[in-house]
């Protein structure tokens, strides 16, 4: 069985969009979860990562290291990953990739914490800019391919990979147009989505600079972690 190496549920963004699209779409893995140690996992992670970096999927000798690199490792033998339609299949590879590359303001201001509220002090610009274009991305998707998820009415790929901006939409009270925010929620209830969620309020481990960054940006007004 293949080996999915993960991160902490509670801070890994990266490690949560391969587990989510194997997890939904039931393609069987083995999930191994090496948590992150202050300071840097690099030695530690390079036990089975070659750039001592999660997500990481060891299927016998094969060793994929990258979450959209997994994706397509994945969709060779299971079609079901990315849309069957064509059209709709280039536009969630795209939408993917610009995920997988882009929207820094929102990844560097709204780190993923999955067990806490927090109230940012100010949206900037920048932040303003990302949440502005994925507005706009999520509404063409859904809009182009008649929902309820963004490439159509399967969950694919394209989905998984923005799975940890909707736990930052709640996570820090941001708010988009009506049917973004819909979809959004739809997302928040997926089985296993609540599944990784409940697994990351009861991690024991924290990483104080992780949440010192929180603190940079915002006001911390609830934890739920146990």
């Amino acid at each position: 069985m293949m080996q999915l190496y993960i991160g902490n549920k509670n801070y890994s963004s990266w490690s949560l969009r391969p587990w989510l699209l194997a997890t939904q779409l039931q393609i069987p893995f083995e999930e191994i979860l090496v948590p992150f140690d202050e300071g840097g996992s690099w030695d530690k992670f390079r036990a089975f990562s070659p750039t001592g970096l999660v997500p990481c999927l060891v299927n016998g000798d094969v060793t994929v290291w990258d979450s959209l690199a997994i994706t397509e490792y994945l969709y060779e033998s299971h079609p079901s990953v990315w849309p069957a339609d064509k059209v709709a299949r280039a536009w969630a590879r795209c939408a993917a990739a610009e995920m997988h590359a882009g929207f820094f303001a929102l990844r560097n201001q709204c780190s993923m914490n999955c067990g806490v509220t927090v109230s940012l002090h100010q949206v900037d610009s920048a932040l303003q800019k990302d949440l502005t274009r994925l507005e706009e991305l999520w509404r063409q998707g859904l809009e182009r391919f008649d929902g309820p998820f963004l490439a159509g009415d399967q969950f694919t790929a394209v989905d998984a990979f923005f799975a940890p901006v909707v736990f930052r939409l709640f996570g820090y009270q941001l708010t988009l147009g009506e049917d973004a925010m819909a979809y959004a929620a739809h997302m928040r209830e997926l089985p296993a989505m609540q599944a990784w969620l409940r697994d990351a309020i009861r991690e024991p481990w924290r990483e104080v600079s992780h949440d010192q960054e929180l603190l940079a940006v915002g006001d911390i007004v609830e934890d739920r972690r146990i």
